[in-house]
């Protein structure tokens, strides 16, 4: 089952009333490699419970262009699952300072890991200071491995 923000923020009033120290991660995670289960390997060594949330496809297409992504929302949530305690599926309509604002006070996470190529960082940063928590740069991008260089070698899974 993948939650949705609403209903992740019942599970976190919990999880925090148990003294879990929850990590949120988010992205579009498409095409899994290994360079995204590095990152969320690390994510979750940075505290006891980890939250992935995964765009939505047509938030992919908008920001990675048509063909993207290679995997529908549901499917990149299955995968995530795999390395994640809880996975959000973000709504489509997820692209702005408010919807940003309504994750982090669900969760309210001690800790926001972040790759180093993410973008936005001070709003980011700012978001997650304003609910208690801090952002960590968890990961160093890996140039030589992407989706889009998975995609241009023909690659269609990892």
């Amino acid at each position: 089952m993948f939650h949705s923000i609403q209903s992740i923020a019942l599970v976190c009033h919990d999880l925090r009333s148990k003294n879990y120290k929850l990590v949120l991660a988010t992205g579009f995670f498409d095409l899994l490699h290994e360079e995204h289960i590095r990152f969320l390997r690390k994510a979750k060594s940075a505290g006891d419970i980890l939250i992935v949330a995964v765009e939505s496809d047509e938030r992919a297409r908008a920001l990675k262009g048509k063909d993207r992504p290679v995997e529908t929302q549901i499917l990149r949530c299955q995968k995530v699952s795999k390395y994640a305690d809880y996975v959000i599926a973000l709504p489509p309509d997820f692209d702005h300072f408010e919807a940003y604002d309504s994750l982090m006070s669900a969760i309210s996470p001690e800790i926001y890991a972040v790759s180093s190529h993410t973008t936005h960082l001070k709003s980011k940063t700012f978001l997650v200071e304003k609910y208690g928590g801090k952002l960590i740069i968890v990961h160093q991008l890996n140039t030589d491995i992407s989706t889009t260089k998975i995609i241009e070698k023909g690659i269609l899974s990892p």
